[in-house]
């Protein structure tokens, strides 16, 4: 089995809590691994600039110089940049201004906000639900044919799967939308790949794709909400027709016009290898204990694991300390699912330890 497609009735009272997200999870007292956030000291050319934009206040924010340090980075001309408030608005924006679309396709598990955003502006939706037993990859054969809209993450949240670029781009075609998350596309890594592995961010031959992404995980801004949207020219000005004035402040344009330097790139490859050997270490500690499985080969800032109660083992967990991410409220995914947030050695090792005494009780 690859797939499941299930057509989502709206206010069935059966859906999982499509609003439920890990800073719920993370309540003060709590070792924070619910959160995939990067919570590390600002590097200086991000603090400067931030701090400097404190002083433009009474003007009103001007994106220009913002998207254009977006588009030079991906290659793409500023018509092609749409700045938003966080990842999170361009799915609004998205759901609004694509208002006529008749079939709209999400592919599960992934980020909740899509499909909410989605069925908050009236859209009937259906899931393609990923079979854990194939380690929730991605097979493009599972998509209808007349799917006008379709939404994916790449790697996806919550199961840190990075798709191959060539099955995403076998999605696209005239007269759809494919909307491809990339919120954590930077957290990536491949031996011999000099970027980003199997982004789509700088492809401009493939119709009606929009490339979500964020700027707040790796450089821990989700408090300033920044992100931006890739695609054709005329869509995206379909998208902004319906995004209010002056949405992205001035501080959060400094942010964008930093993080698309040549400087923040390079750092987001040395951090994007320090991750790896992170993750490798946590996956190596979670696949010893006994019962607990590893979903896929993650390769992201997260991993997804199955492990038998495990909604009573997280419980158990904030007893002890820790905050993991609960899985059941991910379509595709229910209690016996957990998601652990990759963290240094020495916090992975004392929260394994601690997961390892919850087992043997």
């Amino acid at each position: 089995m690859h797939g499941q497609l299930i057509e989502v009735p709206p206010g069935t009272g059966k859906e999982p809590d499509l609003g439920h997200h890990g800073d719920a999870e993370a309540t003060p007292g709590l070792v924070d691994l619910a959160v995939n956030v990067r919570r590390d000291t600002m590097p200086d050319w991000l603090a400067d600039p931030l701090t400097a934009s404190l002083a433009e206040l009474a003007a009103y924010p001007d994106p220009g110089p913002a998207r254009a340090a977006v588009a030079a980075r991906h290659g793409r001309p500023p018509a092609e940049v749409l700045l938003t408030a966080g990842a999170a608005e361009g799915f609004v924006l998205l759901a609004r201004a694509l208002a006529g679309v008749r079939r709209p396709v999400v592919v599960h598990p992934q980020f909740t906000e899509p499909e909410a955003a989605l069925r908050a502006a009236g859209h009937q939706v259906e899931r393609v639900l990923l079979d854990p037993a194939d380690g929730f990859r991605l097979d493009p054969a599972r998509v209808p044919a007349d799917a006008d809209l379709v939404m994916i993450g790449n790697p996806t949240n919550p199961t840190s799967v990075l798709h191959p670029a060539a099955d995403l781009a076998a999605l696209a075609r005239p007269g759809r939308v494919l909307v491809v998350d990339e919120a954590f596309a930077d957290t990536t890594l491949a031996p011999g790949v000099a970027g980003e592995p199997e982004s789509l961010a700088g492809r401009r031959d493939l119709p009606g794709l929009v490339v979500v992404r964020s700027l707040t995980k790796t450089w821990g801004l989700a408090g300033l909400r920044i992100g931006y949207l890739l695609g054709e020219a005329a869509l995206l000005d379909r998208l902004a027709a319906v995004q209010p004035l002056w949405a992205v402040s001035t501080p959060a344009l400094a942010a964008a016009t930093a993080c698309a330097s040549p400087p923040a790139v390079a750092a987001e490859r040395e951090i994007a290898a320090r991750l790896a050997a992170d993750r490798d270490h946590l996956v190596a500690r979670l696949s010893a204990l006994p019962g607990v499985r590893v979903a896929g080969r993650p390769a992201s800032a997260f991993v997804l694991l199955h492990l038998a109660g495990a909604d009573r083992v997280r419980e158990t967990l904030r007893e002890r300390g820790w905050a993991v991410r609960r899985g059941d409220t991910f379509p595709g995914l229910g209690p016996d699912w957990l998601r652990v947030a990759v963290r240094d050695p020495a916090t992975t090792d004392a929260f394994t330890d601690v997961l390892a005494e919850i087992l043997e009780a």
